[in-house]
């Protein structure tokens, strides 16, 4: 059984408009998770995807929507916006409200949406590596052509989990792409102090996997990359890792106020020239596909949009007490024969 992709992997003016789109939604709706955390409307931790927009959106193109699987960390908000959640019932489970897609249980950390086939949202490092190969392995045995996507930050790939699934997934031929998203620190600890060898795509080669390394930063150069790579993981049914280039403009977490500690001023003004934002911007008044007036109406259309999203998910009560004890294990019998 197959779906039909989402979009033709064409650089049509109307792609481009619906990416920018994208990448300025979800930068616009993380910058509101923040001013929302620090007016202690969020709980707990919370890890936004400011600087990273064009890794989810370029590989969400490249996906089949309502058929493959995607599951990742805690830096969790744009893959259901992108893969059609309800955004006001991401917006309530960030703020832990009973509107939210875990019923406000999970939080920022454990946004999750089954039925449009995201699986997390996961707190703990490379704990959900080995669902990623799990998910994998479910498709293929029931002959299906879904293809996974397995995010991971590069502090997580040092897990020893992560050696575990890889090898399973080679053993196997598990249909899944381990997607390591670097954005060049772990919490405060820079890639070059946590990692003996700093080129992260190598992981994969001890096991014969396919493996390279890729620029996240630029959305059309990731559609290109995710298109050919989840064509290869469909049709060979093996797995692929890839290191995604990438840098956070913000800190580790929304309470990470003293990342001037580990990168200095000028570090981060060279890198905000790769905003992929920016770049998109850029190529788009280039090829006169946008003007610099329909951009800021753009903006202005989607801050509104966001801000009434957040007012709704607000509105949204708290979980009753007594909920703690609901759905926390499932209720449905298994099938006869299982």
């Amino acid at each position: 059984m197959a779906k039909e992709a989402k979009l033709e992997h064409m650089e049509t003016p109307a792609q481009l408009e619906e990416f920018y789109r994208q990448m300025l939604f979800i930068r616009r709706f993380e910058e509101k998770c923040n001013v929302a955390y620090r007016l202690g409307k969020i709980g707990g931790y919370m890890h936004t995807y400011v600087g990273m927009e064009a890794t989810a959106v370029g590989f969400n193109a490249a996906l089949r929507r309502g058929w493959d699987y995607v599951i990742t960390a805690y830096r969790d908000h744009p893959q259901p916006l992108l893969m059609g959640s309800d955004p006001v019932a991401v917006m309530a489970e960030i703020m832990g409200r009973s509107g939210g897609l875990s019923r406000g249980k999970g939080g920022s950390m454990h946004v999750y949406d089954i039925e449009r086939g995201f699986f997390g949202g996961w707190g703990i490092v490379g704990g959900h590596i080995p669902l990623g190969g799990g998910l994998a392995f479910g498709a293929k045995y029931k002959g299906e052509d879904r293809v996974t996507v397995c995010y991971l930050g590069d502090g997580a790939a040092n897990q020893g989990v992560v050696f575990e699934t890889l090898n399973m997934a080679a053993l196997w031929d598990l249909p899944i792409i381990f997607a390591i998203e670097n954005n060049e620190f772990a919490m405060g600890t820079r890639l070059e102090y946590h990692a003996a060898d700093t080129q992260l795509y190598k992981r994969g080669e001890p096991f014969g996997i396919k493996s390279e390394r890729i620029d996240g930063m630029d959305v059309l150069e990731v559609l290109k990359d995710a298109s050919r790579i989840v064509d290869y993981v469909r049709k060979e049914q093996k797995p692929y890792v890839v290191e995604i280039m990438n840098y956070r403009f913000n800190g580790h977490g929304a309470a990470d106020n003293d990342r001037q500690l580990y990168r200095t001023k000028e570090e981060e003004e060279i890198h905000a020239k790769r905003d992929p934002i920016i770049r998109l911007e850029t190529l788009m008044l280039e090829r006169n596909i946008m003007t610099r007036e329909k951009m800021e109406a753009i903006d202005e259309e989607l801050t509104d949009q966001v801000e009434a999203i957040y007012e709704k998910a607000d509105a949204s009560p708290f979980p009753e007490a007594h909920e703690v004890y609901d759905n926390v294990y499932t209720d449905l019998e298994p099938e006869k024969g299982h």
